[in-house]
């Protein structure tokens, strides 16, 4: 008999341990790791769906959860933006080619790009953040728009 008491002391013992004391409970002091803000990336214009009239399309870019700056300061934690005009994404993993038709390089952290003597009927934009050595960043970031250009 006096060994059930003492396991059940000791299960007793345990569970009121576990449970902070026999009263008050105490403050969590420890902080929750703060959330990363969500990285994006938008065309603000023209919106999906547009007719563009006349031969000349102006794209407006964002980006929001990282830090634009241009390429050439090479520092991390920092993108900038990249245009593809009727273009299919190259590999993720690879730096964006230079000088490919329907790809633009936006390395100084522009968020505007004009493309005159656009052909009319119906285009697709990507844009994508890559970082400063012009590789997509991970998780890719990346908006399309579908666009109309009518004269």
């Amino acid at each position: 008999m006096s060994r059930t008491l003492a396991v059940g002391g000791l299960a007793t013992a345990l569970v009121v341990g576990a449970c902070g004391g026999g009263g008050e409970k105490q403050a969590d002091t420890t902080a929750a790791p703060a959330m990363a803000p969500a990285i994006t990336v938008s065309i603000s214009s023209p919106a999906e769906g547009d007719t563009v009239r006349g031969t000349a399309v102006h794209v407006v870019l964002a980006a929001s959860g990282i830090e634009l700056a241009p390429a050439a300061d090479q520092r991390a934690g920092t993108v900038h933006h990249h245009l593809y005009f009727d273009t299919d994404l190259a590999a993720a993993d690879m730096p964006i080619p230079a000088g490919t038709a329907g790809i633009v390089h936006l390395g100084k952290a522009e968020t505007e790009f004009h493309w005159d003597s656009v052909a009319p009927g119906p285009h697709r934009i990507i844009a994508v953040l890559a970082d400063p050595m012009h590789v997509p960043i991970k998780p890719l970031v990346t908006d399309t728009v579908h666009i109309v250009v009518a004269r």
